[in-house]
């Protein structure tokens, strides 16, 4: 049995799998930055890194145009999502739903009351003059939904006294509605965050950052363990926006991909392909669960699909999918319909 929150292990037994269950960008070239870290780690390993990662802060401030006070460097989004959580314990949140699970676990941890609301609800009948701070990824995870930018922006305005944590995880798998870093000088009661893991294929370095006013950073700076990130993957983030050109991800040809994957889905009886407008989607088994399917695929052909059941909304007839090169899609296809057929 295969299990896992969500990046499943890459391997069953010492094959690789076909890996359709994490959202990470499969298509990475990490030679030069493989041999960047190789000829640094000796360095790497000796030093401490810093204690509030003030060289990557300064990098990223300065291409955003931010002041570095405004710039926390977390040990990846999680982190981030656990750090807002604890700095603005106590208040009252609203999750759009499905979402990320993590966003409720982290508020209830530290006695937020949580409030859930289907996520396509139109966002003008949102209740958010009855909270306090509100959720909300774009493009989101699981589901692939991406919130009109221009409706999102007069939203914050319509509501300042309430706090908007964008999680912009996934800002470079859109061509469209683009949420920017400096969006929070503006809108000083936006925080959003930010990830190296997902478009450049670093997950396991754990790596991302926030962005918010000095008030609010100060606010979560005050709660951050020295020394979280490590000089590893420090070096690697550094590399990145060093060389972003070795860095530039397909997004046009990627959702393209994905579109041709979810109409041949689309074409099996026995499921449905819920519409999504990134690189990753949900479907609905119309027979059978999304754990057995999923455990069937890895059995039987070496392929790793996402359970969906365990985010709020969703059932155990979900599951996420996120698209790869055409011909492991056809092969995911061609396994998905021979279980289909078993049922």
């Amino acid at each position: 049995m295969i299990n896992g929150h969500g990046d499943e292990r890459l391997t069953t037994g010492t094959t690789p799998c076909l890996n359709f269950s994490n959202t990470v960008w499969h298509g990475a070239d990490h030679t030069l930055l493989g041999e960047h870290l190789s000829r640094s780690l000796a360095d790497c390993m000796r030093q401490y890194p810093e204690p509030d990662a003030a060289t990557l802060r300064k990098m990223i401030a300065r291409r955003h145009g931010l002041k570095e006070d405004c710039i926390i460097v977390t040990n990846g989004p999680t982190q981030a999502i656990y750090l807002i959580a604890e700095a603005f314990a106590g208040k009252r949140v609203l999750i759009p739903s499905p979402a990320f699970a993590e966003y409720e676990d982290a508020s209830r941890l530290y006695q937020s009351d949580v409030r859930l609301i289907a996520g396509n609800t139109p966002i003008s009948e949102w209740p958010l003059e009855e909270v306090d701070i509100c959720y909300i990824a774009s493009p989101n995870n699981p589901d692939g939904r991406i919130l009109s930018y221009a409706e999102l922006m007069q939203t914050i305005e319509r509501y300042p006294a309430v706090l908007f944590v964008l999680d912009q995880s996934y800002a470079n798998y859109t061509t469209t509605n683009k949420i920017k870093p400096n969006d929070s000088k503006q809108h000083p009661n936006v925080i959003s965050f930010w990830s190296f893991s997902h478009a450049y294929g670093i997950p396991g370095l754990r790596i991302g950052y926030i962005v918010a006013t000095e008030q609010h950073t100060h606010r979560m700076r005050r709660l951050v363990i020295p020394w979280s990130v490590n000089t590893i993957a420090l070096e690697a983030a550094k590399y990145i926006l060093i060389h972003p050109a070795q860095f530039t991800l397909p997004i046009r040809s990627w959702l393209r991909s994905t579109q041709e994957l979810m109409s041949k889905l689309h074409q099996l009886d026995g499921l449905e392909v819920l519409p999504s407008e990134t690189t990753f989607f949900l479907i609905r088994l119309k027979k059978g669960t999304a754990r057995e399917l999923k455990e069937y695929l890895a059995n039987e052909h070496n392929i790793l699909i996402r359970d969906a059941s365990n985010f709020a909304g969703l059932d155990e007839s979900y599951a996420r999918i996120t698209s790869r090169d055409e011909a492991s899609n056809n092969k995911l296809v061609a396994g998905i319909s021979t279980w289909l057929q078993q049922q």
